[in-house]
């Protein structure tokens, strides 16, 4: 058997794919000219150095294939070199299983296909069991993304309604390639069990180089699969009572290679032609084979779904009512028992997107923190609806006999929708717990999976508490409690070796902890490099020396992702390899306190951080969970969705601002000092949109829309000031202001060839964008028109006019001041600046920001702020309403986190008055001085594309409820994500193309399907401009609507 290598330090060795040439140029000719793309800077392998666990090992170099042939071709490559190789999916593994010194494949981008449904025999007629139905599908396809697949097809009427069973939390970014390599499961496994209950065969390369298929009776189809099953026949059968002695009997084990399985096969009397060798792969983590296709069962989808939420008054009655609710809904259609505590309902009480969830949960007291503790109880029902209320009938009974649930705290919900939000709340669970902090302290996944039998796990908690409280720090539980299987995470600070020798010391006495509770380390989330090290504490000697003897079966030169189960490292290594090891990170001050915050010494940042300990700290707390790495939903990452470059994605942005900011880059003189003039770094923030999405649908809070502004800021100080690209683009509003003026001839001007090759060279704008129009400027009507009768007592609003309400489009806010006069208020605008060449004092700063001019924009919020004072010291003032939401988010977001001269307090008070003008209209419908007619036209149906600040900070909903309001209840709300657009984005040469693909992954097509009798609504100016170029379709302003439908 070769000697495979130990897991170790990848900084002390420096061997690179640049240093050896030969394995970058082996790998690009096994892809082939149109196979794909070998990636070796140090950049890109940084990116793949980390996963969702605590570790950073650099690996050799980054292999994207184009398909499932050319990653095959990879993998022989090699194998024939004897190259490590690491197979990646989604990259969400919690315990660094794909973290290694390896040429990383990623199957996630290309190697998506889903073939046909088949139907063969199954193994039960009963509703709700399998019934033969199986699909061939590629790795790389998402298990969300594989479902949605299924669900088209079963409305086309292409198969019954079908679903692969296994959910883990991270289902929308998670592969099923990693789902095979953990064996994931999620909440449901009581019923479906884990992913490899839910395999027929899998599709695999060998050590060798060998292709096969892999499944029951594989062995007497192919003499490979003949020649592994009698070697692992060999192996396993005389470990017959060792194994039935060592392995839990837990309904859930991920640790180890699964001996067992094939044990219990050999004595239910398997010979090699018939052993299924699945098993072993599944929860293998890429160290026996790649897997590149897999036959899977899928399950008839239930006709109808239920969803009990309980709330109680502590952790420990919630757990105390685990076993009682299993015994009545076991029998019922039970699929799942999930738990969350008080920690994680803190942490998505401080998330712009989760908090409403919480306050939708029953029992919930904002005043005392109520609830502590929730249960999420599931029941499906697969012939009616009524095997759902029996089944929370039977658990009404339950919950009769136990105490702790508060009162009004259970809940039971049918409707999908709501069903949906709940659920929400369960699955963000872990990345949530990224944004919390206790003096440096977060909580830390190392012993995050351990399974114990059912009936043990309360006296496992009491256990775990004993433990960290004994180490003077506490943890965050959440749970799949109807498997026994808890999710635990001790608040450590890794920047102090006090408590890295903690986190040690912690790993062993839980697992021995584990142990003694009858169960295991981990129940889901695998060995990888934070388990590993203990695993020989659980199996001994002897079956250590038996997963080495598989591991040599499957890959004999011992390529794939080496050291992983097999040779682990010593306890120590638990600790080793951290992506916030101290050697990357930058001096933290002294040891008093000011430590481990990750304030970097000698820079002045433009935006407060304190709330996440510093600049490092806010880059920090991407925890790498790939939330937004979806393919579809929501606002966050469109350029993720459009080019399914990790690159691009937040996760990818995140890293490389953590890695810039500790100097992990080519050209930094030494770690630790940062780079402000990275160039890969760079260029992964020039595709970033700032679209906000990331600020609330990232669990973790990260806001790389501030960091990107806070890089780009310290770059221009550096490299002596911005560029003038950069300076005109901030400067949008003198410039709009400056073509209003003679609009006529300023559009004219502007459509000429001449002017767009002179903006293309010196503005870098891509001739097939027109520019805004100018028209004659808002303030100009505002000083000609005829100032309607006021009085003193009379209640005002302040209108903001943003850059292009005021020069551009000045039909909005001429629609604004209609609607809200005939509210009746008085309507103040904010005076025009004096000169041409002054700060501003109606200028949000929104420019100045997205590009990176931080000085300027201070300067200009400041002005704007003390223009704007008279107006916040007013009792007549109701509100600031604004047209533009980027404007309004800007109020309201970024002058709140800027280092102003003005107070704070005078920004918030601000900010609290400030809302978009639609809003104000309906949030005081029944407040208003006078209430006009307005219309109503129910017939005419209205879409809806709401901006994406106004989607990620405050909801579309701010605009949709005015427009049911008035046009009834044909108003569609789009669930679209950014326009591409996004300000002067999408404008640039070298980013046209992409704006484009972005508008086409959701607004572009639906405005071009639009009735051509329907209103196309669009919040913000991008999405209008962006709707005009990309559909030609005119969409309009939500109070442009309302004014049209005032009554004369």
């Amino acid at each position: 058997m070769p000697q495979l290598p130990v897991l170790n330090n990848n900084r002390s060795q420096r061997f690179l794919v640049h240093d050896a040439p030969w394995i970058a140029d082996a790998l690009r000719v096994a892809l082939g000219p149109s196979g794909g793309e070998v990636r070796t800077s140090l950049h890109d392998r940084l990116l793949y150095a980390t996963d969702a666990s605590l570790y950073q090992v650099e690996p050799l170099g980054v292999v994207i294939p184009a398909d499932i042939g050319a990653a095959e071709r990879v993998v022989r490559a090699c194998v024939d070199q004897g190259v490590a190789l690491l197979p990646r999916g989604g990259g969400t593994s919690l315990a660094g299983q794909c973290t290694n010194r390896a040429v990383v494949v990623d199957l996630s981008s290309c190697c998506r296909a889903v073939g046909p449904v088949e139907r063969g025999d199954g193994e039960s007629e009963r509703p709700g069991d399998w019934h033969g139905h199986t699909a061939v599908c590629e790795v790389g396809v998402n298990v969300d993304e594989l479902n949605e697949e299924l669900l088209r097809r079963a409305a086309a009427g292409e198969c019954p309604p079908l679903f692969f069973a296994p959910d883990p939390a991270t289902s929308r970014q998670a592969t099923v390639g990693g789902c095979i390599g953990n064996n994931a499961a999620g909440a449901r496994s009581i019923r479906y069990g884990r992913t490899v209950e839910n395999l027929r065969e899998l599709e695999v390369c060998l050590g060798t180089g060998e292709r096969l298929w892999l499944g029951p009776g594989a062995g007497a189809r192919n003499e490979t699969a003949r020649r592994l099953a009698a070697g692992v026949m060999e192996i396993v059968g005389p470990l017959g009572p060792i194994i039935r002695e060592r392995f839990p009997r837990t309904v859930r084990r991920n640790a180890g290679y699964a001996l067992d399985m094939i044990l219990d096969q050999i004595e239910a009397g398997a010979t090699a032609q018939t052993l299924d060798l699945v098993p072993l792969l599944a929860g293998s983590e890429g160290t026996l084979a790649v897997t590149l296709r897999a036959r899977l069962r899928l399950m008839p989808a239930p006709r109808a779904k239920g969803l009990a939420v309980i709330s109680f008054a502590t952790i420990e009655d919630a757990i105390d009512a685990v076993n009682p609710i299993l015994h009545a809904g076991l029998p019922l259609g039970l699929t799942a028992v999930e738990l969350l505590d008080d920690v994680v309902l803190d942490a998505a009480r401080g998330n712009i997107e989760y908090r409403r969830y919480v306050d939708l949960l029953p029992g919930a007291n904002a005043a005392t923190g109520e609830p502590r503790a929730v249960l999420y109880i599931e029941f499906f029902g697969f012939e009616s609806a009524l095997e759902v209320e029996r089944g929370f009938d039977a658990l009404r009974g339950a919950l009769a006999r136990l105490g702790g649930v508060l009162p009004g705290g259970a809940v039971y919900h049918t409707d999908s929708a709501a069903m949906l939000n709940a659920w929400k709340l369960r699955k963000a669970g872990e990345p949530l717990l990224h944004g919390l902090g206790e003096g440096g302290r977060k909580p830390i996944t190392f012993v995050e999976d351990n399974a114990v039998p059912v009936e043990r796990l309360a006296e496992f908690v009491r256990g775990f508490k004993e433990i960290v409280g004994r180490h003077g720090t506490r943890a965050a539980y959440w749970a799949h409690a109807s498997v026994g299987v808890l999710h635990v995470r001790p608040m450590i600070n890794l920047h102090d070796p006090a408590d890295r020798q903690r986190m040690i010391d912690i790993a062993i006495e839980v697992a021995d902890l584990a142990r003694a509770c009858g169960g295991i380390m981990s129940g889901e989330h695998g060995d990888g490099r934070v388990r590993g090290p203990l695993l020989e504490r659980f199996f001994g000697p002897e079956l250590m020396r038996a997963f080495r003897r598989v591991k040599s079966l499957f890959d004999p030169r011992g390529v794939f992702n080496p050291g992983n189960i097999v040779a682990p490292g010593p306890v120590d290594s638990i600790a080793a390899n951290l992506r916030l090891d101290a050697e990357h990170a930058p001096q933290r001050g002294d040891s008093r306190g000011a430590a481990h915050e990750g304030v970097l010494p000698g820079v002045e940042t433009y935006f407060d951080y304190s709330d996440q300990h510093g600049l490092l700290g806010a880059a920090e707390q991407c925890n790498g969970a790939g939330v937004c790495r979806k393919r579809s939903g929501g606002v966050m990452c469109p350029s993720y969705m459009a080019t399914m470059d990790e690159r691009h994605s937040t996760r990818g942005r995140g890293n490389a601002l953590r890695l810039a900011l500790t100097g992990q880059t080519e050209r930094s003189a030494r770690p630790g000092e940062p780079d402000w003039d990275d160039a890969a770094t760079i260029d992964t923030l020039n595709l970033c949109l700032s679209c906000k999405g990331c600020k609330s649908e990232c669990p973790s809070n990260v806001d790389i829309s501030r960091l990107k502004a806070e890089y780009t800021a310290q770059r221009c100080k550096v490299a002596g000031g911005p560029p003038l690209v950069a300076r005109l683009f901030g400067r949008v509003r003198l410039l709009n202001r400056l073509g209003s003026m003679t609009p006529g001839l300023a559009n004219r001007v502007n459509r000429l060839r001449v002017t767009k090759w002179i903006l293309r060279r010196v503005l870098g704008i891509d001739p097939r964008r027109d520019v805004p129009r100018f028209e004659r400027s808002l303030y100009s009507w505002w000083r000609s028109r005829s100032t309607p009768m006021r009085h003193a007592d009379m209640p005002r609003v302040v209108l903001f006019a943003d850059c292009f309400t005021a020069y551009n489009e000045p039909r909005i806010g001429i629609a604004a001041v209609r609607v809200l006069e005939a509210l009746g208020y008085a309507v103040d605008l904010l005076p025009e600046e004096g000169s041409l060449g002054s700060a501003g004092a109606g200028c949000c700063g929104r420019a100045m920001i997205s590009t990176g001019l931080l000085d300027d924009a201070r300067e200009t919020i400041d002005s704007t702020l003390r223009a704007m004072r008279p107006a916040l010291g007013d009792p007549r003032v109701r509100a600031v309403v604004a047209c533009e939401p980027s404007c309004l988010s800007a109020i309201r977001d970024d002058w709140l986190q800027l280092r102003l001269r003005t107070p704070l307090e005078d920004r918030m008070a601000l900010a609290a008055k400030a809302c978009l003008v639609e809003e104000f209209v309906d949030r005081d419908w029944d407040r208003h001085p006078i209430r006009p007619e307005f219309a109503a036209d129910s017939r005419r149906e209205v879409i809806l594309h709401a901006h994406c600040h106004q989607k990620a900070l405050w909801g579309a909903e701010t605009s949709a409820r005015l427009l049911r309001r008035l046009a009834g209840p044909r108003v569609r709300v789009l669930d679209s994500t950014c326009c591409g657009m996004a300000g002067s984005f999408g404008f640039a040469a070298d980013r046209y193309d992409l704006s484009m693909r972005i508008g086409e992954l959701s607004v572009l097509p639906e405005a071009r399907a639009a009735d051509d009798a329907a209103t196309i609504c669009a919040t913000g100016t991008s999405c209008r401009h962006q709707i005009h170029d990309g559909a030609g379709r005119e969409a309009v302003h939500p109070i442009e609507l309302a004014a049209e439908l005032l009554a004369p």
